[in-house]
């Protein structure tokens, strides 16, 4: 290895360990300092929250002394509880809201249970609350009336009093109605404002209400321990998809549906009237009880036309298309709803979709016959291998083919070095002489750059590989990085880096890279400076990749340890076919005369 390459090696380890002492001595503190200082906020905020619903109820008299003509009815936990075969849903009569929303057959590991969808609730703030007007008011913190109808359905509502903008009081009837079926992720959240005075308006502040989604989704996201995880808010408009990260931003746009996106789940919600619905939705992410929320607001505009009742279809489940897409045909799901765009809530990288759509086709085609993911990856890395072996070939054999032409090339430069047109004209017909393409050597990199970034997309996010076993008791899960050993006392920069966990996969794949790197050298050649190069993407390359390579899904790691052996392997033979190759250009060299004098211009020097 040459001084540049080791310098090179040096600067690269020196690069990744000063990023992780800045990490640990300047972003951390700043970092624990903002979340101090975001509790201090939260601390105001729930201070201030008190107070407005104190003010709240006494411009919302609900139920009052002198004016009672419901009866709340009592009800207990169990009554409050549906359950599917799906979903495990539990509601609470204050407002009338999901305190806990159960995914059944979804695991989540860390609590042993389905996963939890209605997550960080507090005492003001549950899914689906209410709030009159527009985001920030009080969420309604009263207790319902409660009605159950039958396994699948129940309804809550309250009567209120509230005053309009010259102070004149209001009474209005309330209502929410949950509506389940059996197998379907997607319930039908109806919200009713009857008023009962006359009046035929419900306007505060330029809105009638305000309905949240669940304050987190699940299950538990921890940005130190888990970068690969996210929290989208997500948007379906004028037939385009919208993602961005949860940052408390508004965005101001017409939409089909909204809401909020993980990695392999998603809350959604489809007003039936998107005419009604303000295209102004909020987010939050502020921090509650130590966690921060993921959480969307969406707002009717002001009620008009008196007695409404607003119907959303609200999916809650798992980001995976043979679910979602079920909601474009209407014999496919219970609702019949048709040509919902819920797909377009998938995690794509857009440019890679169509190359993502067809590896996972594969992967589904392959997995049928073999029943473990694990080993269905194996199988469509050595059918992409095959496929591509021709390209690889023809590539490398380019590449005698240049260093053929090397001498004729270093005459033409010379010869047209002042005139860059003509030397453009005279190496385009060597190529075309030669039948040499420059072009095709960079052809299977391409494609393999091209499949590598869509396979990276689909082993980070496709749902099937969530809690895949490949190999019992190492590689439990494919969507995540495995351990052979992890520990809990935290080590300087070793534990921002590893995450407590020492992993086998990233020490192979940096192996067979080192490996198949030395093999791929061995065929090839080139000057001075290109070995230099070269030497570094064979060293250095995955010597950087093994540290940003090392948390990432074990399964991708899967496919590159395999494609590196297999590549290898190609290219053993590869080069076994260059040498032969090789050896025939040397035996049809014409014989040079040894007598034969080399004078310029050919003819014999006299005296």
């Amino acid at each position: 290895m040459d001084k540049n390459t080791v310098l090179a090696l040096i600067l690269c380890i020196l690069v990744i360990v000063g990023t992780a002492v800045v990490n640990i001595m300047v972003v951390k503190p700043r970092q624990e300092a903002a979340r101090k200082q975001q509790q201090v906020e939260l601390a105001q905020k729930e201070a201030e929250q008190k107070e407005k619903v104190a003010e709240a109820n006494k411009q919302i008299s609900a139920f009052s002394s002198e004016n009672q003509e419901e009866e709340i009815v009592p009800a207990s936990e169990s009554e409050l509880t549906i359950t599917t075969d799906k979903v495990k849903v539990l509601f609470s009569q204050k407002g009338g809201d999901i305190v806990s929303y159960e995914l059944l057959e979804h695991l989540d590991k860390d609590t042993g249970k389905g996963v939890q969808m209605a997550d960080n609730i507090s005492e003001y703030n549950r899914a689906f609350a209410l709030s009159f007007g527009d985001s920030s008011g009080s969420t309604l913190n009263e207790m319902f009336n409660v009605k159950k109808e039958g396994s699948r359905d129940i309804g809550f509502y309250r009567t209120y009093d509230i005053k309009d903008s010259s102070g004149v009081s209001h009474k209005y009837l309330i209502g929410k109605h949950y509506s389940f079926k059996e197998n379907d992720y997607v319930f039908k959240f109806d919200v009713t404002v009857k008023p009962l005075d006359g009046t035929k308006q419900l306007d505060v502040n330029g809105a009638a209400y305000t309905i949240r989604t669940s304050p987190q989704i699940g299950p538990h996201f921890d940005r130190k321990k888990n970068r690969y995880e996210v929290r989208q808010f997500l948007e379906f408009s004028n037939n385009k998809r919208f993602r961005r990260d949860l940052q408390g931003k508004s965005y101001d746009k017409p939409f089909e549906w909204a809401g909020v996106g993980g990695k392999y789940f998603a809350i959604l919600i489809k007003p039936q009237n998107i005419g009604v619905i303000s295209s102004l939705v909020k987010t939050s992410n502020l921090v509650e009880n130590g966690y921060g929320n993921s959480q969307v607001f969406m707002t009717r505009l002001p009620l008009k036309e008196g007695t409404t009742t607003d119907e959303f279809y609200v999916y809650i489940g798992p980001r995976s298309e043979n679910e979602l897409i079920k909601y474009n045909l209407g014999d496919k799901n219970k609702w019949g709803l048709v040509n919902a765009k819920f797909d377009q809530a998938l995690q794509t990288s857009g440019v890679f979709s169509l190359v993502e759509m067809l590896l996972k086709w594969a992967l589904e085609k392959i997995h049928i016959f073999i029943h473990n993911w694990g080993l269905a990856i194996i199988v469509l890395t050595i059918i992409l291998k095959i496929i591509l072996f021709p390209l690889n070939k023809k590539s490398a054999m380019g590449t005698l083919k240049m260093q053929e032409l090397q001498p004729r090339m270093q005459a033409i430069r010379e010869k047209y070095k002042d005139n860059p047109q003509k030397l453009n004209e005279e190496t385009a017909k060597l190529y075309k002489e030669s039948g040499y393409n420059p072009v095709s050597g960079c052809l299977p990199m391409i494609l393999q750059m091209f499949i590598l970034f869509a396979l990276y997309n689909v082993f980070n996010n496709y749902f099937e590989f969530r809690g895949a076993s490949f190999i019992k008791g190492w590689i439990d899960d494919l969507s995540v990085g495995e351990a052979i050993w992890t520990w809990k006392q935290e080590i300087p920069l070793i534990s921002t880096f590893s995450q407590n966990s020492l992993r086998l996969l990233p020490i192979i794949y940096t192996v067979s890279q080192l490996v198949t790197g030395k093999i791929t050298q061995y065929g090839g050649a080139g000057t001075a400076q290109s070995q230099s190069q070269m030497k570094f993407m064979m060293y250095g390359m995955p010597i950087l990749f093994f540290f940003i390579l090392y948390n990432v899904p074990s399964g991708l790691l899967i496919y590159w340890i395999v494609s590196n052996v297999l590549q290898l392997v190609q290219q053993l033979i590869i080069n076994n076919i260059m040498k032969k190759k090789r050896s025939e250009l040397e035996i049809s060299k014409p014989v040079q005369d040894k007598n034969t004098l080399k004078f310029k211009g050919g003819k014999k020097k006299t005296r």
